[in-house]
Formats: structure tokens, C-alpha cells, sequence
């Protein structure tokens, strides 16, 4: 299905500008919901990249007119639950939780297999129980090693296609937008924080470091493999 779309960009990414990005996120939002609804939706984690996809979806439609999955690990920070009850609310939001099977107190301390009973198989089964064929996620090239050579629309082994429309976009891109919409956002960001998942393992961190250095290291150093296996 995914040969149907076709996304290219038309200069560097280096050379586009804000309102440049802007337009072919949206264009591949449009494309890509024009293809698979129903059967797509938005994986929301409580950040920054993933509040922007939900913020071009509302100015291409007035509102959210797909499902949106967030997956509770059970151990996010009180701020994020917030936040997310808080945007679900005021952006009527059809919010779907995928919860995993096993604890975290089952799972920690063995960083793979945490991530992978506590983010991976919940957000899979939920999306195959949701029969969805495609979910937009917001992740960036730049973000790390192992999502540079992430392509606009990719399918993964249980044949659900991944959308990413923000791949062009920059760290500095995505809080210029935000501050220029004047979106409301997680305040975990506002006390240090750059990259926002569980509480157990993730620090602020610098603006002189890399976005995720305040994500545990020893899974961003198996990142690869973990997004083999459905990672986002």
C-alpha cells in the first residue's frame, strides 16, 4: 500500500525553511489519512514532536479526526498523565490507552526486555486490536543515529506502516512552532528536560548535549534493535 504514496522533498532539508516543512508535513498527513482512514491513527507519547503532528492535523481539519493511542508504562511522570488528561479534554481528543501485561517491577533493570513488555508489545497489540493499518509517530531525523535513515512511511513485521511526518524538522524547528502557536506543552520542559519518557529513566539535561542524553543510555545504545522490533 505504502508504493501508492509518494513523498519527496524538494531541496535539502538544511535549505527549507519553517513554513517549507510545515507545508510537506501536512501534505504527508494528508496523503497518508487519505490512504488508510479509518484505519490509522497517531501514537501520542506526551512531548513536544508528537503534540506538533496533533497541532497540523487540527489546523488541516479543525480538529483530530483520528484515534489517538498513548501508551501508559505505568511509570511516566505525574506531569506528563497530566497533561495528556488535560489535552484530551480541551482538543476532544478520542484518546485510546494501551497498557502492557507485565509490570514495571517485573521488567526493570533488564533494559531491553523493559522497553520491550513495557512500550513495544502494548503499543503493537493495541494498534493490530484497533485494527489500524498505519500510525503517524513524531520522530525526527535528528534525534538520534538510528532514526537518520528513517523514511517518510516504512512498514514494520506485523505489516502496520509507520508515518513520519516530521522527519525534516529540527530540535529548534519544532519549539519555534510551538512558541509561535502558542500550543501549550508538557512543563517537564520548562525544568530541564529535552526528551520526555518514564520517570525511572530519564534526567534533564543540558542544551550544549544531545537532545536524548538525558534518556538511560544503555538503551539508546541498543536503540537500533529496539526499533527492529517496533520502537519508536
Amino acid at each position: 500500500m505504502a508504493e501508492e504514496i509518494t513523498i519527496t522533498l524538494e531541496k535539502p532539508e538544511s535549505e527549507m525553511t519553517l513554513d517549507e516543512k510545515v507545508k510537506k508535513s501536512k501534505e504527508i498527513i494528508e496523503k497518508a489519512i487519505e490512504h488508510w482512514k479509518p484505519h490509522i491513527g497517531i501514537a501520542f507519547s506526551g512531548g513536544k514532536d508528537s503534540l506538533t503532528i496533533l497541532s497540523l492535523i487540527r489546523e488541516i481539519y479543525g480538529q483530530v479526526p483520528i484515534p489517538v493511542m498513548y501508551n501508559d508504562t505505568g511509570v511516566h511522570f505525574q506531569e506528563t498523565y497530566d497533561f495528556r488528561d488535560w489535552l484530551k479534554r480541551e482538543w476532544n481528543l478520542n484518546l485510546i490507552i494501551a497498557r502492557p501485561a507485565k509490570s514495571y517491577e517485573e521488567v526493570k533493570g533488564e533494559r531491553e526486555r523493559c522497553c520491550y513488555w513495557l512500550k513495544i508489545e502494548p503499543s503493537e497489540r493495541t494498534m493490530e486490536e484497533q485494527g489500524w493499518k498505519a500510525c503517524f509517530v513524531g520522530i525526527r531525523h535528528d534525534e538520534h543515529v538510528a532514526r537518520s535513515r528513517e523514511r517518510y512511511i516504512s512498514e514494520r513485521e506485523n505489516g502496520i506502516y509507520r508515518v513520519h511526518p516530521l522527519l525534516h524538522w529540527k530540535e529548534d524547528d519544532i519549539w519555534v512552532y510551538i512558541r509561535s502557536h502558542n500550543l501549550p506543552y508538557n512543563p517537564l520542559y520548562d525544568r530541564g528536560f529535552r526528551s520526555i519518557g518514564c520517570e525511572p529513566c530519564t534526567v534533564p539535561t543540558s542544551e550544549e548535549g544531545a537532545e536524548r542524553s538525558g534518556r538511560d543510555q544503555d538503551k539508546e545504545e541498543v536503540m537500533e534493535r529496539l526499533r527492529g522490533w517496533g520502537y519508536w
